[in-house]
């Protein structure tokens, strides 16, 4: 169970670098203005939502392992409120991917302060979600 555990957050952890940086990149890519750098920008948004993709997947993966481990955690209500906040996390990964299609195909219609914004969501998702497994309130 505490290998379980320790992948589950190693994961978390890969998952988030990504959730964090490439957001950042967006606010970049969105102020770039010449061709070199907007490709250099795709090659990058590519390459790290395919690393945050594997880090994403292994985290719910070794979630779901723990919970198949001790059902008895779905009785508690900390993990009943954090599975609904990893499901959001999971719509922004997704979303980040249309933001990167739109980015790459040159259909950007935010601003670079848009993004910017867009970037302090997964930090609030994160305070949550390690309030909740740790505290267990």
């Amino acid at each position: 169970m505490l290998w379980l555990k320790a992948f589950h957050i190693i994961f978390v952890v890969t998952w988030f670098a990504g959730l964090f940086y490439l957001p950042r990149l967006f606010v970049y890519h969105a102020a770039a203005s010449d061709a070199i750098s907007r490709e250099r920008f795709v090659v990058m948004e590519r390459r790290l939502f395919v690393l945050m993709t594997v880090g994403g997947g292994l985290a719910i993966a070794f979630g779901v392992s723990l919970v198949i481990a001790s059902p008895a955690y779905l009785d508690f209500l900390w993990l009943r409120v954090k599975l609904p906040l990893v499901g959001a996390l999971v719509l922004y990964h997704l979303w980040c991917y249309q933001l990167i299609r739109d980015l790459r195909d040159g259909r950007n219609t935010r601003s670079q302060r848009w993004y910017r914004i867009f970037n302090e969501v997964p930090g609030i998702l994160l305070i949550a979600i390690v309030v909740l497994a740790v505290v267990k309130p």
